[in-house]
């Protein structure tokens, strides 16, 4: 059999000669059958590493997933479309056809262009053979929403007026994902359930016990009958034994399950708080505080109450009208499918609302997350609001959302005020046909008073029971809008993986290169094809105007988002190849604004080495000029700092934050413009602590005063996310390029600021001789 394939394949090919792949794919394709294009997956669904390949051919898609076994094979159809997606450095390849998705793969932006090709070429395919449907592939500048085709906002996949019109779908059966988190207690569940069993039983005995009071005690007695004594004290004494009995194990039973509930909810709250630590910060950059607090705490604080009460009421509510349909049964089965006509009417009310429960009560969610995104928003910003008297307009915000939540709120009541009082109804109704139909049979002498009685005590709770039942739609309802939300974080997988054999590096010498890499923001490229090495213990200084990609760059070196093209390194070794937690432990970062956490300056200092001694903490605060200051403070390095550090200047903040870099000794440091909101003061201040902060390190320095950096061994001037200039500050100056203009602005507004305030004379107030 001869293989062929086309030249715009060769070359993942040639890339995957080494695995294998290349050879198997040969042996998966037809005499003549040609590749018109390939993509090299390297990314599971999981995002773990590996290797895979996407081949297209004219007549079908192939393809064999990392780590998977089998080819897999889609002929091509009218109607299929491959959807290219991407965000923070992931790449997603979506196959579907008419009605559902068929397969999706993941791989790292470096194999972008191959991705574009592949989906160019299937496009072409599918409309050679009749598909008028299929979606072109946007520019590069303007991405389509692939539903409504509206232009996507930047540094965003999703389509913000389909995600608004998009009706939830929340499905009961997302409860049983909770599973996973009451396995470890199964044993306990198991005790509570032989309770729950045991308890129901013992509460059913007193309705039984009815039968011969009636038949053998009280109505002899109404024909003349005496009452044995011994008779009466027997079932009275069974009836107060069987009541103890149902108290002693429903309190066992309640105990037990409200115990393992509240670890359940404690271990759902901990899992998923871990979960959102380790996403990356494109996940953050797209959610409100406000939302992602209220599903770890309000979330989970409801499916906490539906475990522990609703869930057990409602197994208490079933055991009960299974065992009792059980005993009717057994007393008269005519009377027993009488007492049961209205529960076929009750299952039918119960479906046709459960799905206006269901979108009712997450549509409720959402609503009032935004009221608690308005309180995340206005309380920690409170002086801002303050300071432009915007009181009214964010009471006035508030007064919208809970405005809004409560016209939610009276929607989902009109239905739900006329479900329960419609079962109530049909359950009277019920009891009502009993009670005739009963009273006919007592009248032929088929059952006796007793019987009926007995009938009508366990009716009673029966159809209680099947009220409680009916109640448990709303509050299961809610319990999984609120398991779907908590689900939506744990089911969210990092843009920035952990190596599935991550390198161990444990002496980082601090060797920085970056060889031709890219980044992409959504649809807005933010680097591209940008190289650069950075000796150990060199100072590097990041350059240029707003938007130009230096931020980006120093958040690629920290890994907080992964390169779409290219790699960089450090002393050799690829950083997606090492474990995210072990590299950024050699990584000091000072921010422009630092945060500090609400606690002491000892505890804030000592963030990123919890077991710092006091020696090496006020060592650190030495280096960074800030001990003199503390010291100063009401109870020194005890004093609480306040949330996010108000009780201290910025200045203050600023060198507290270098001494927690210092405290780590990281062998990469990095300073995003840690001068720039200071005054000419503080500014000399912060610099001493600076230059303590960097001798023997790796630097990398964003400055937004050019003068800053004149300690820099290098500059690096960027423009557009490129590379335009890089040397000495001498050397720049000396070329009068790129630099040399940031730099004289610079230095024409620094006059111009100075002239404005009176320190330097204007070029315009000169006068003649004798006129003033």
């Amino acid at each position: 059999m001869q293989h062929h394939h086309s030249v715009d394949a060769s070359g993942v090919f040639q890339g995957l000669s080494e695995t294998g792949l290349g050879a198997e794919l040969r042996a998966q394709l037809a005499t003549q059958e040609n590749v018109q294009a390939a993509l090299a997956v390297d990314l599971s669904d999981t995002l773990q590493f590996g290797s895979g390949l996407v081949a297209l051919t004219s007549e079908r898609l192939l393809a064999r997933a990392p780590g998977a076994l089998a080819w897999q094979s889609w002929p091509l159809q009218p109607g299929m479309v491959l959807r290219m997606l991407d965000h923070g450095g992931v790449g997603t390849l979506e196959l579907h056809d008419a009605s559902r998705r068929l397969q999706l793969w993941r791989f790292t932006l470096g194999a972008q262009a191959q991705a574009l090709r592949l989906v160019q070429r299937f496009e072409q395919h599918v409309e050679r053979l009749g598909s008028a449907s299929a979606a072109p592939v946007a520019p590069e500048e303007e991405a389509l929403c692939p539903v409504c085709h509206a232009s996507l906002p930047p540094d965003s996949e999703e389509c913000p007026a389909c995600a608004r019109a998009q009706q939830p779908h929340t499905s009961t059966w997302v409860l049983l994902r909770l599973w996973r988190f009451a396995r470890p207690y199964k044993k306990q569940l198991a005790a509570g359930f032989a309770l729950t069993l045991a308890s129901t039983a013992a509460s059913l005995v007193p309705p039984y016990m009815t039968i011969p009071l009636m038949d053998d005690i009280l109505i002899p007695y109404q024909s003349g009958q005496q009452i044995s004594a011994s008779l009466v004290a027997m079932y009275l004494g069974g009836l107060l034994l069987s009541a103890l009995l149902a108290w002693g194990l429903g309190w066992a039973r309640t105990y037990i399950l409200a115990l393992v509930s509240e670890r359940i909810g404690a271990d759902l709250r901990t899992t998923t708080y871990e979960h959102l630590m380790r996403l990356s910060l494109d996940y953050f950059g797209s959610k409100r505080t406000g939302d992602l607090m209220a599903r770890i705490g309000s979330e989970t604080d409801r499916i906490n109450v539906f475990l522990s009460l609703n869930a057990l009421d409602f197994a208490t509510d079933v055991l009960m009208i299974c065992m009792t349909a059980a005993i009717l049964f057994s007393i008269n089965p005519w009377l027993a499918l009488v007492t049961l006509v209205p529960l076929p009417f009750i299952a039918w009310l119960i479906h046709n609302v459960r799905d206006r429960l269901r979108t009712g009560f997450e549509r409720i969610d959402r609503v009032w997350s935004e009221v608690t995104n308005v309180l995340a928003d206005t309380i920690p910003g409170i002086r801002v609001v303050k300071a432009f008297a915007q009181e009214k307009r964010e009471a006035q915000r508030f007064r919208a959302a809970n405005q809004h939540n409560l016209e939610v709120n009276d929607r989902l009541n009109k239905t739900w005020s006329l479900f329960s009082p419609t079962v109530s109804l049909m359950t009277e109704i019920g009891l009502l046909v009993v009670w005739g139909f009963g009273i006919w049979l007592v009248a032929h002498n088929q059952i006796t008073v007793g019987v009926l009685a007995a009938f009508i005590a366990y009716i009673g709770r029966f159809y209680t029971r099947l009220d409680s039942m009916s109640r448990i739609v709303s509050v299961t309802q809610k319990a999984a809008a609120g398991a779907k939300r908590i689900f939506d974080i744990l089911d969210h997988v990092s843009n920035v993986p952990d190596p599935a054999h991550p390198v161990k590096v444990d002496d980082v010498r601090g060797a920085i290169e970056m060889r031709d890499i890219g980044f992409r923001y959504g649809s807005r490229t933010v680097v591209r094809n940008l190289s650069l090495q950075i000796r150990p213990g060199e100072m590097i200084g990041l350059v240029g105007h707003s938007g130009s990609g230096k931020s980006t760059l120093v958040n690629l070196i920290s890994r907080f988002y992964d390169v779409s093209d290219g790699a960089i390194l450090v002393d050799g070794v690829d950083i997606r190849r090492m474990a995210v937690a072990d590299f950024r432990r050699h990584i000091g970062l000072v921010l422009q604004e630092p945060f500090l956490f609400f606690g002491t300056v000892a505890e804030n200092i000592a963030y990123g080495k919890p077991d710092a001694t006091r020696e090496e903490i006020v060592a650190a605060a030495r280096a960074a000029h800030a001990h003199e200051f503390i010291l100063r403070l009401p109870h020194g390095y005890d004093s609480l700092v306040g949330e996010r550090g108000q009780g201290l200047s910025g200045g203050e903040r600023q060198r507290i934050s270098i001494a927690r870099a210092l405290l780590i000794d990281p062998r990469i440091l990095i300073l995003d413009e840690a001068t720039s909101a200071v005054d000419t003061e503080t500014e000399k201040e912060i610099q001493k602590a600076l230059d303590n902060l960097v001798k023997g390190r790796t630097t990398i320095a964003i400055a937004h005063r050019l003068s800053t950096l004149r300690k820099a061994d290098r500059l690096v001037v960027m423009d557009r996310g490129e590379i335009v200039e890089v040397g000495p500050h001498d050397e720049l100056m000396a070329q009068q390029g790129a630099y040399w203009r940031l730099y004289e602005a610079q230095a024409r507004r620094a006059e111009e600021d100075a002239q404005a305030a009176g320190i330097l004379p204007s070029p315009h107030s000169a006068h003649p001789a004798g006129k003033l």
